[in-house]
């Protein structure tokens, strides 16, 4: 089974200014971030479960997946009811606090 993914323009916001850093400031890898994008999109698409639970005080099933290669988490909802994974917001591992939704 795979599960339809819709991308929030908040995250799809997020995405667009971190590729576009990715391409201009990491020229010896600069299929990287795109390569993990598809990467967490497909694992998100596939195993809508596989991402680490997230605790947050007004959404539920949140979740997160690392992407280890460019250190960014792709953060995400599930409704099983619609088969949809929403793509909620894009956050990079060294800013510490969690990410407003």
């Amino acid at each position: 089974m795979s599960y339809r993914i819709e991308v929030s323009p908040k995250a799809a916001s997020q995405i667009r200014v971190a590729a576009n850093w990715w391409l201009k400031n990491r020229p010896k890898a600069r299929e990287a971030f795109s390569e993990e994008i598809e990467r967490g999109f497909e694992l998100a698409r596939t195993l809508p479960s596989a991402g680490e639970p997230v605790w947050h005080p007004h959404l539920t099933g949140v979740r997160r997946i690392l992407l280890g290669r460019v250190r960014y988490y792709l953060y995400y909802s599930v409704t099983p009811e619609t088969e949809t994974v929403e793509v909620l917001t894009l956050w990079h591992t060294s800013r510490g606090s969690e990410p407003r939704f």
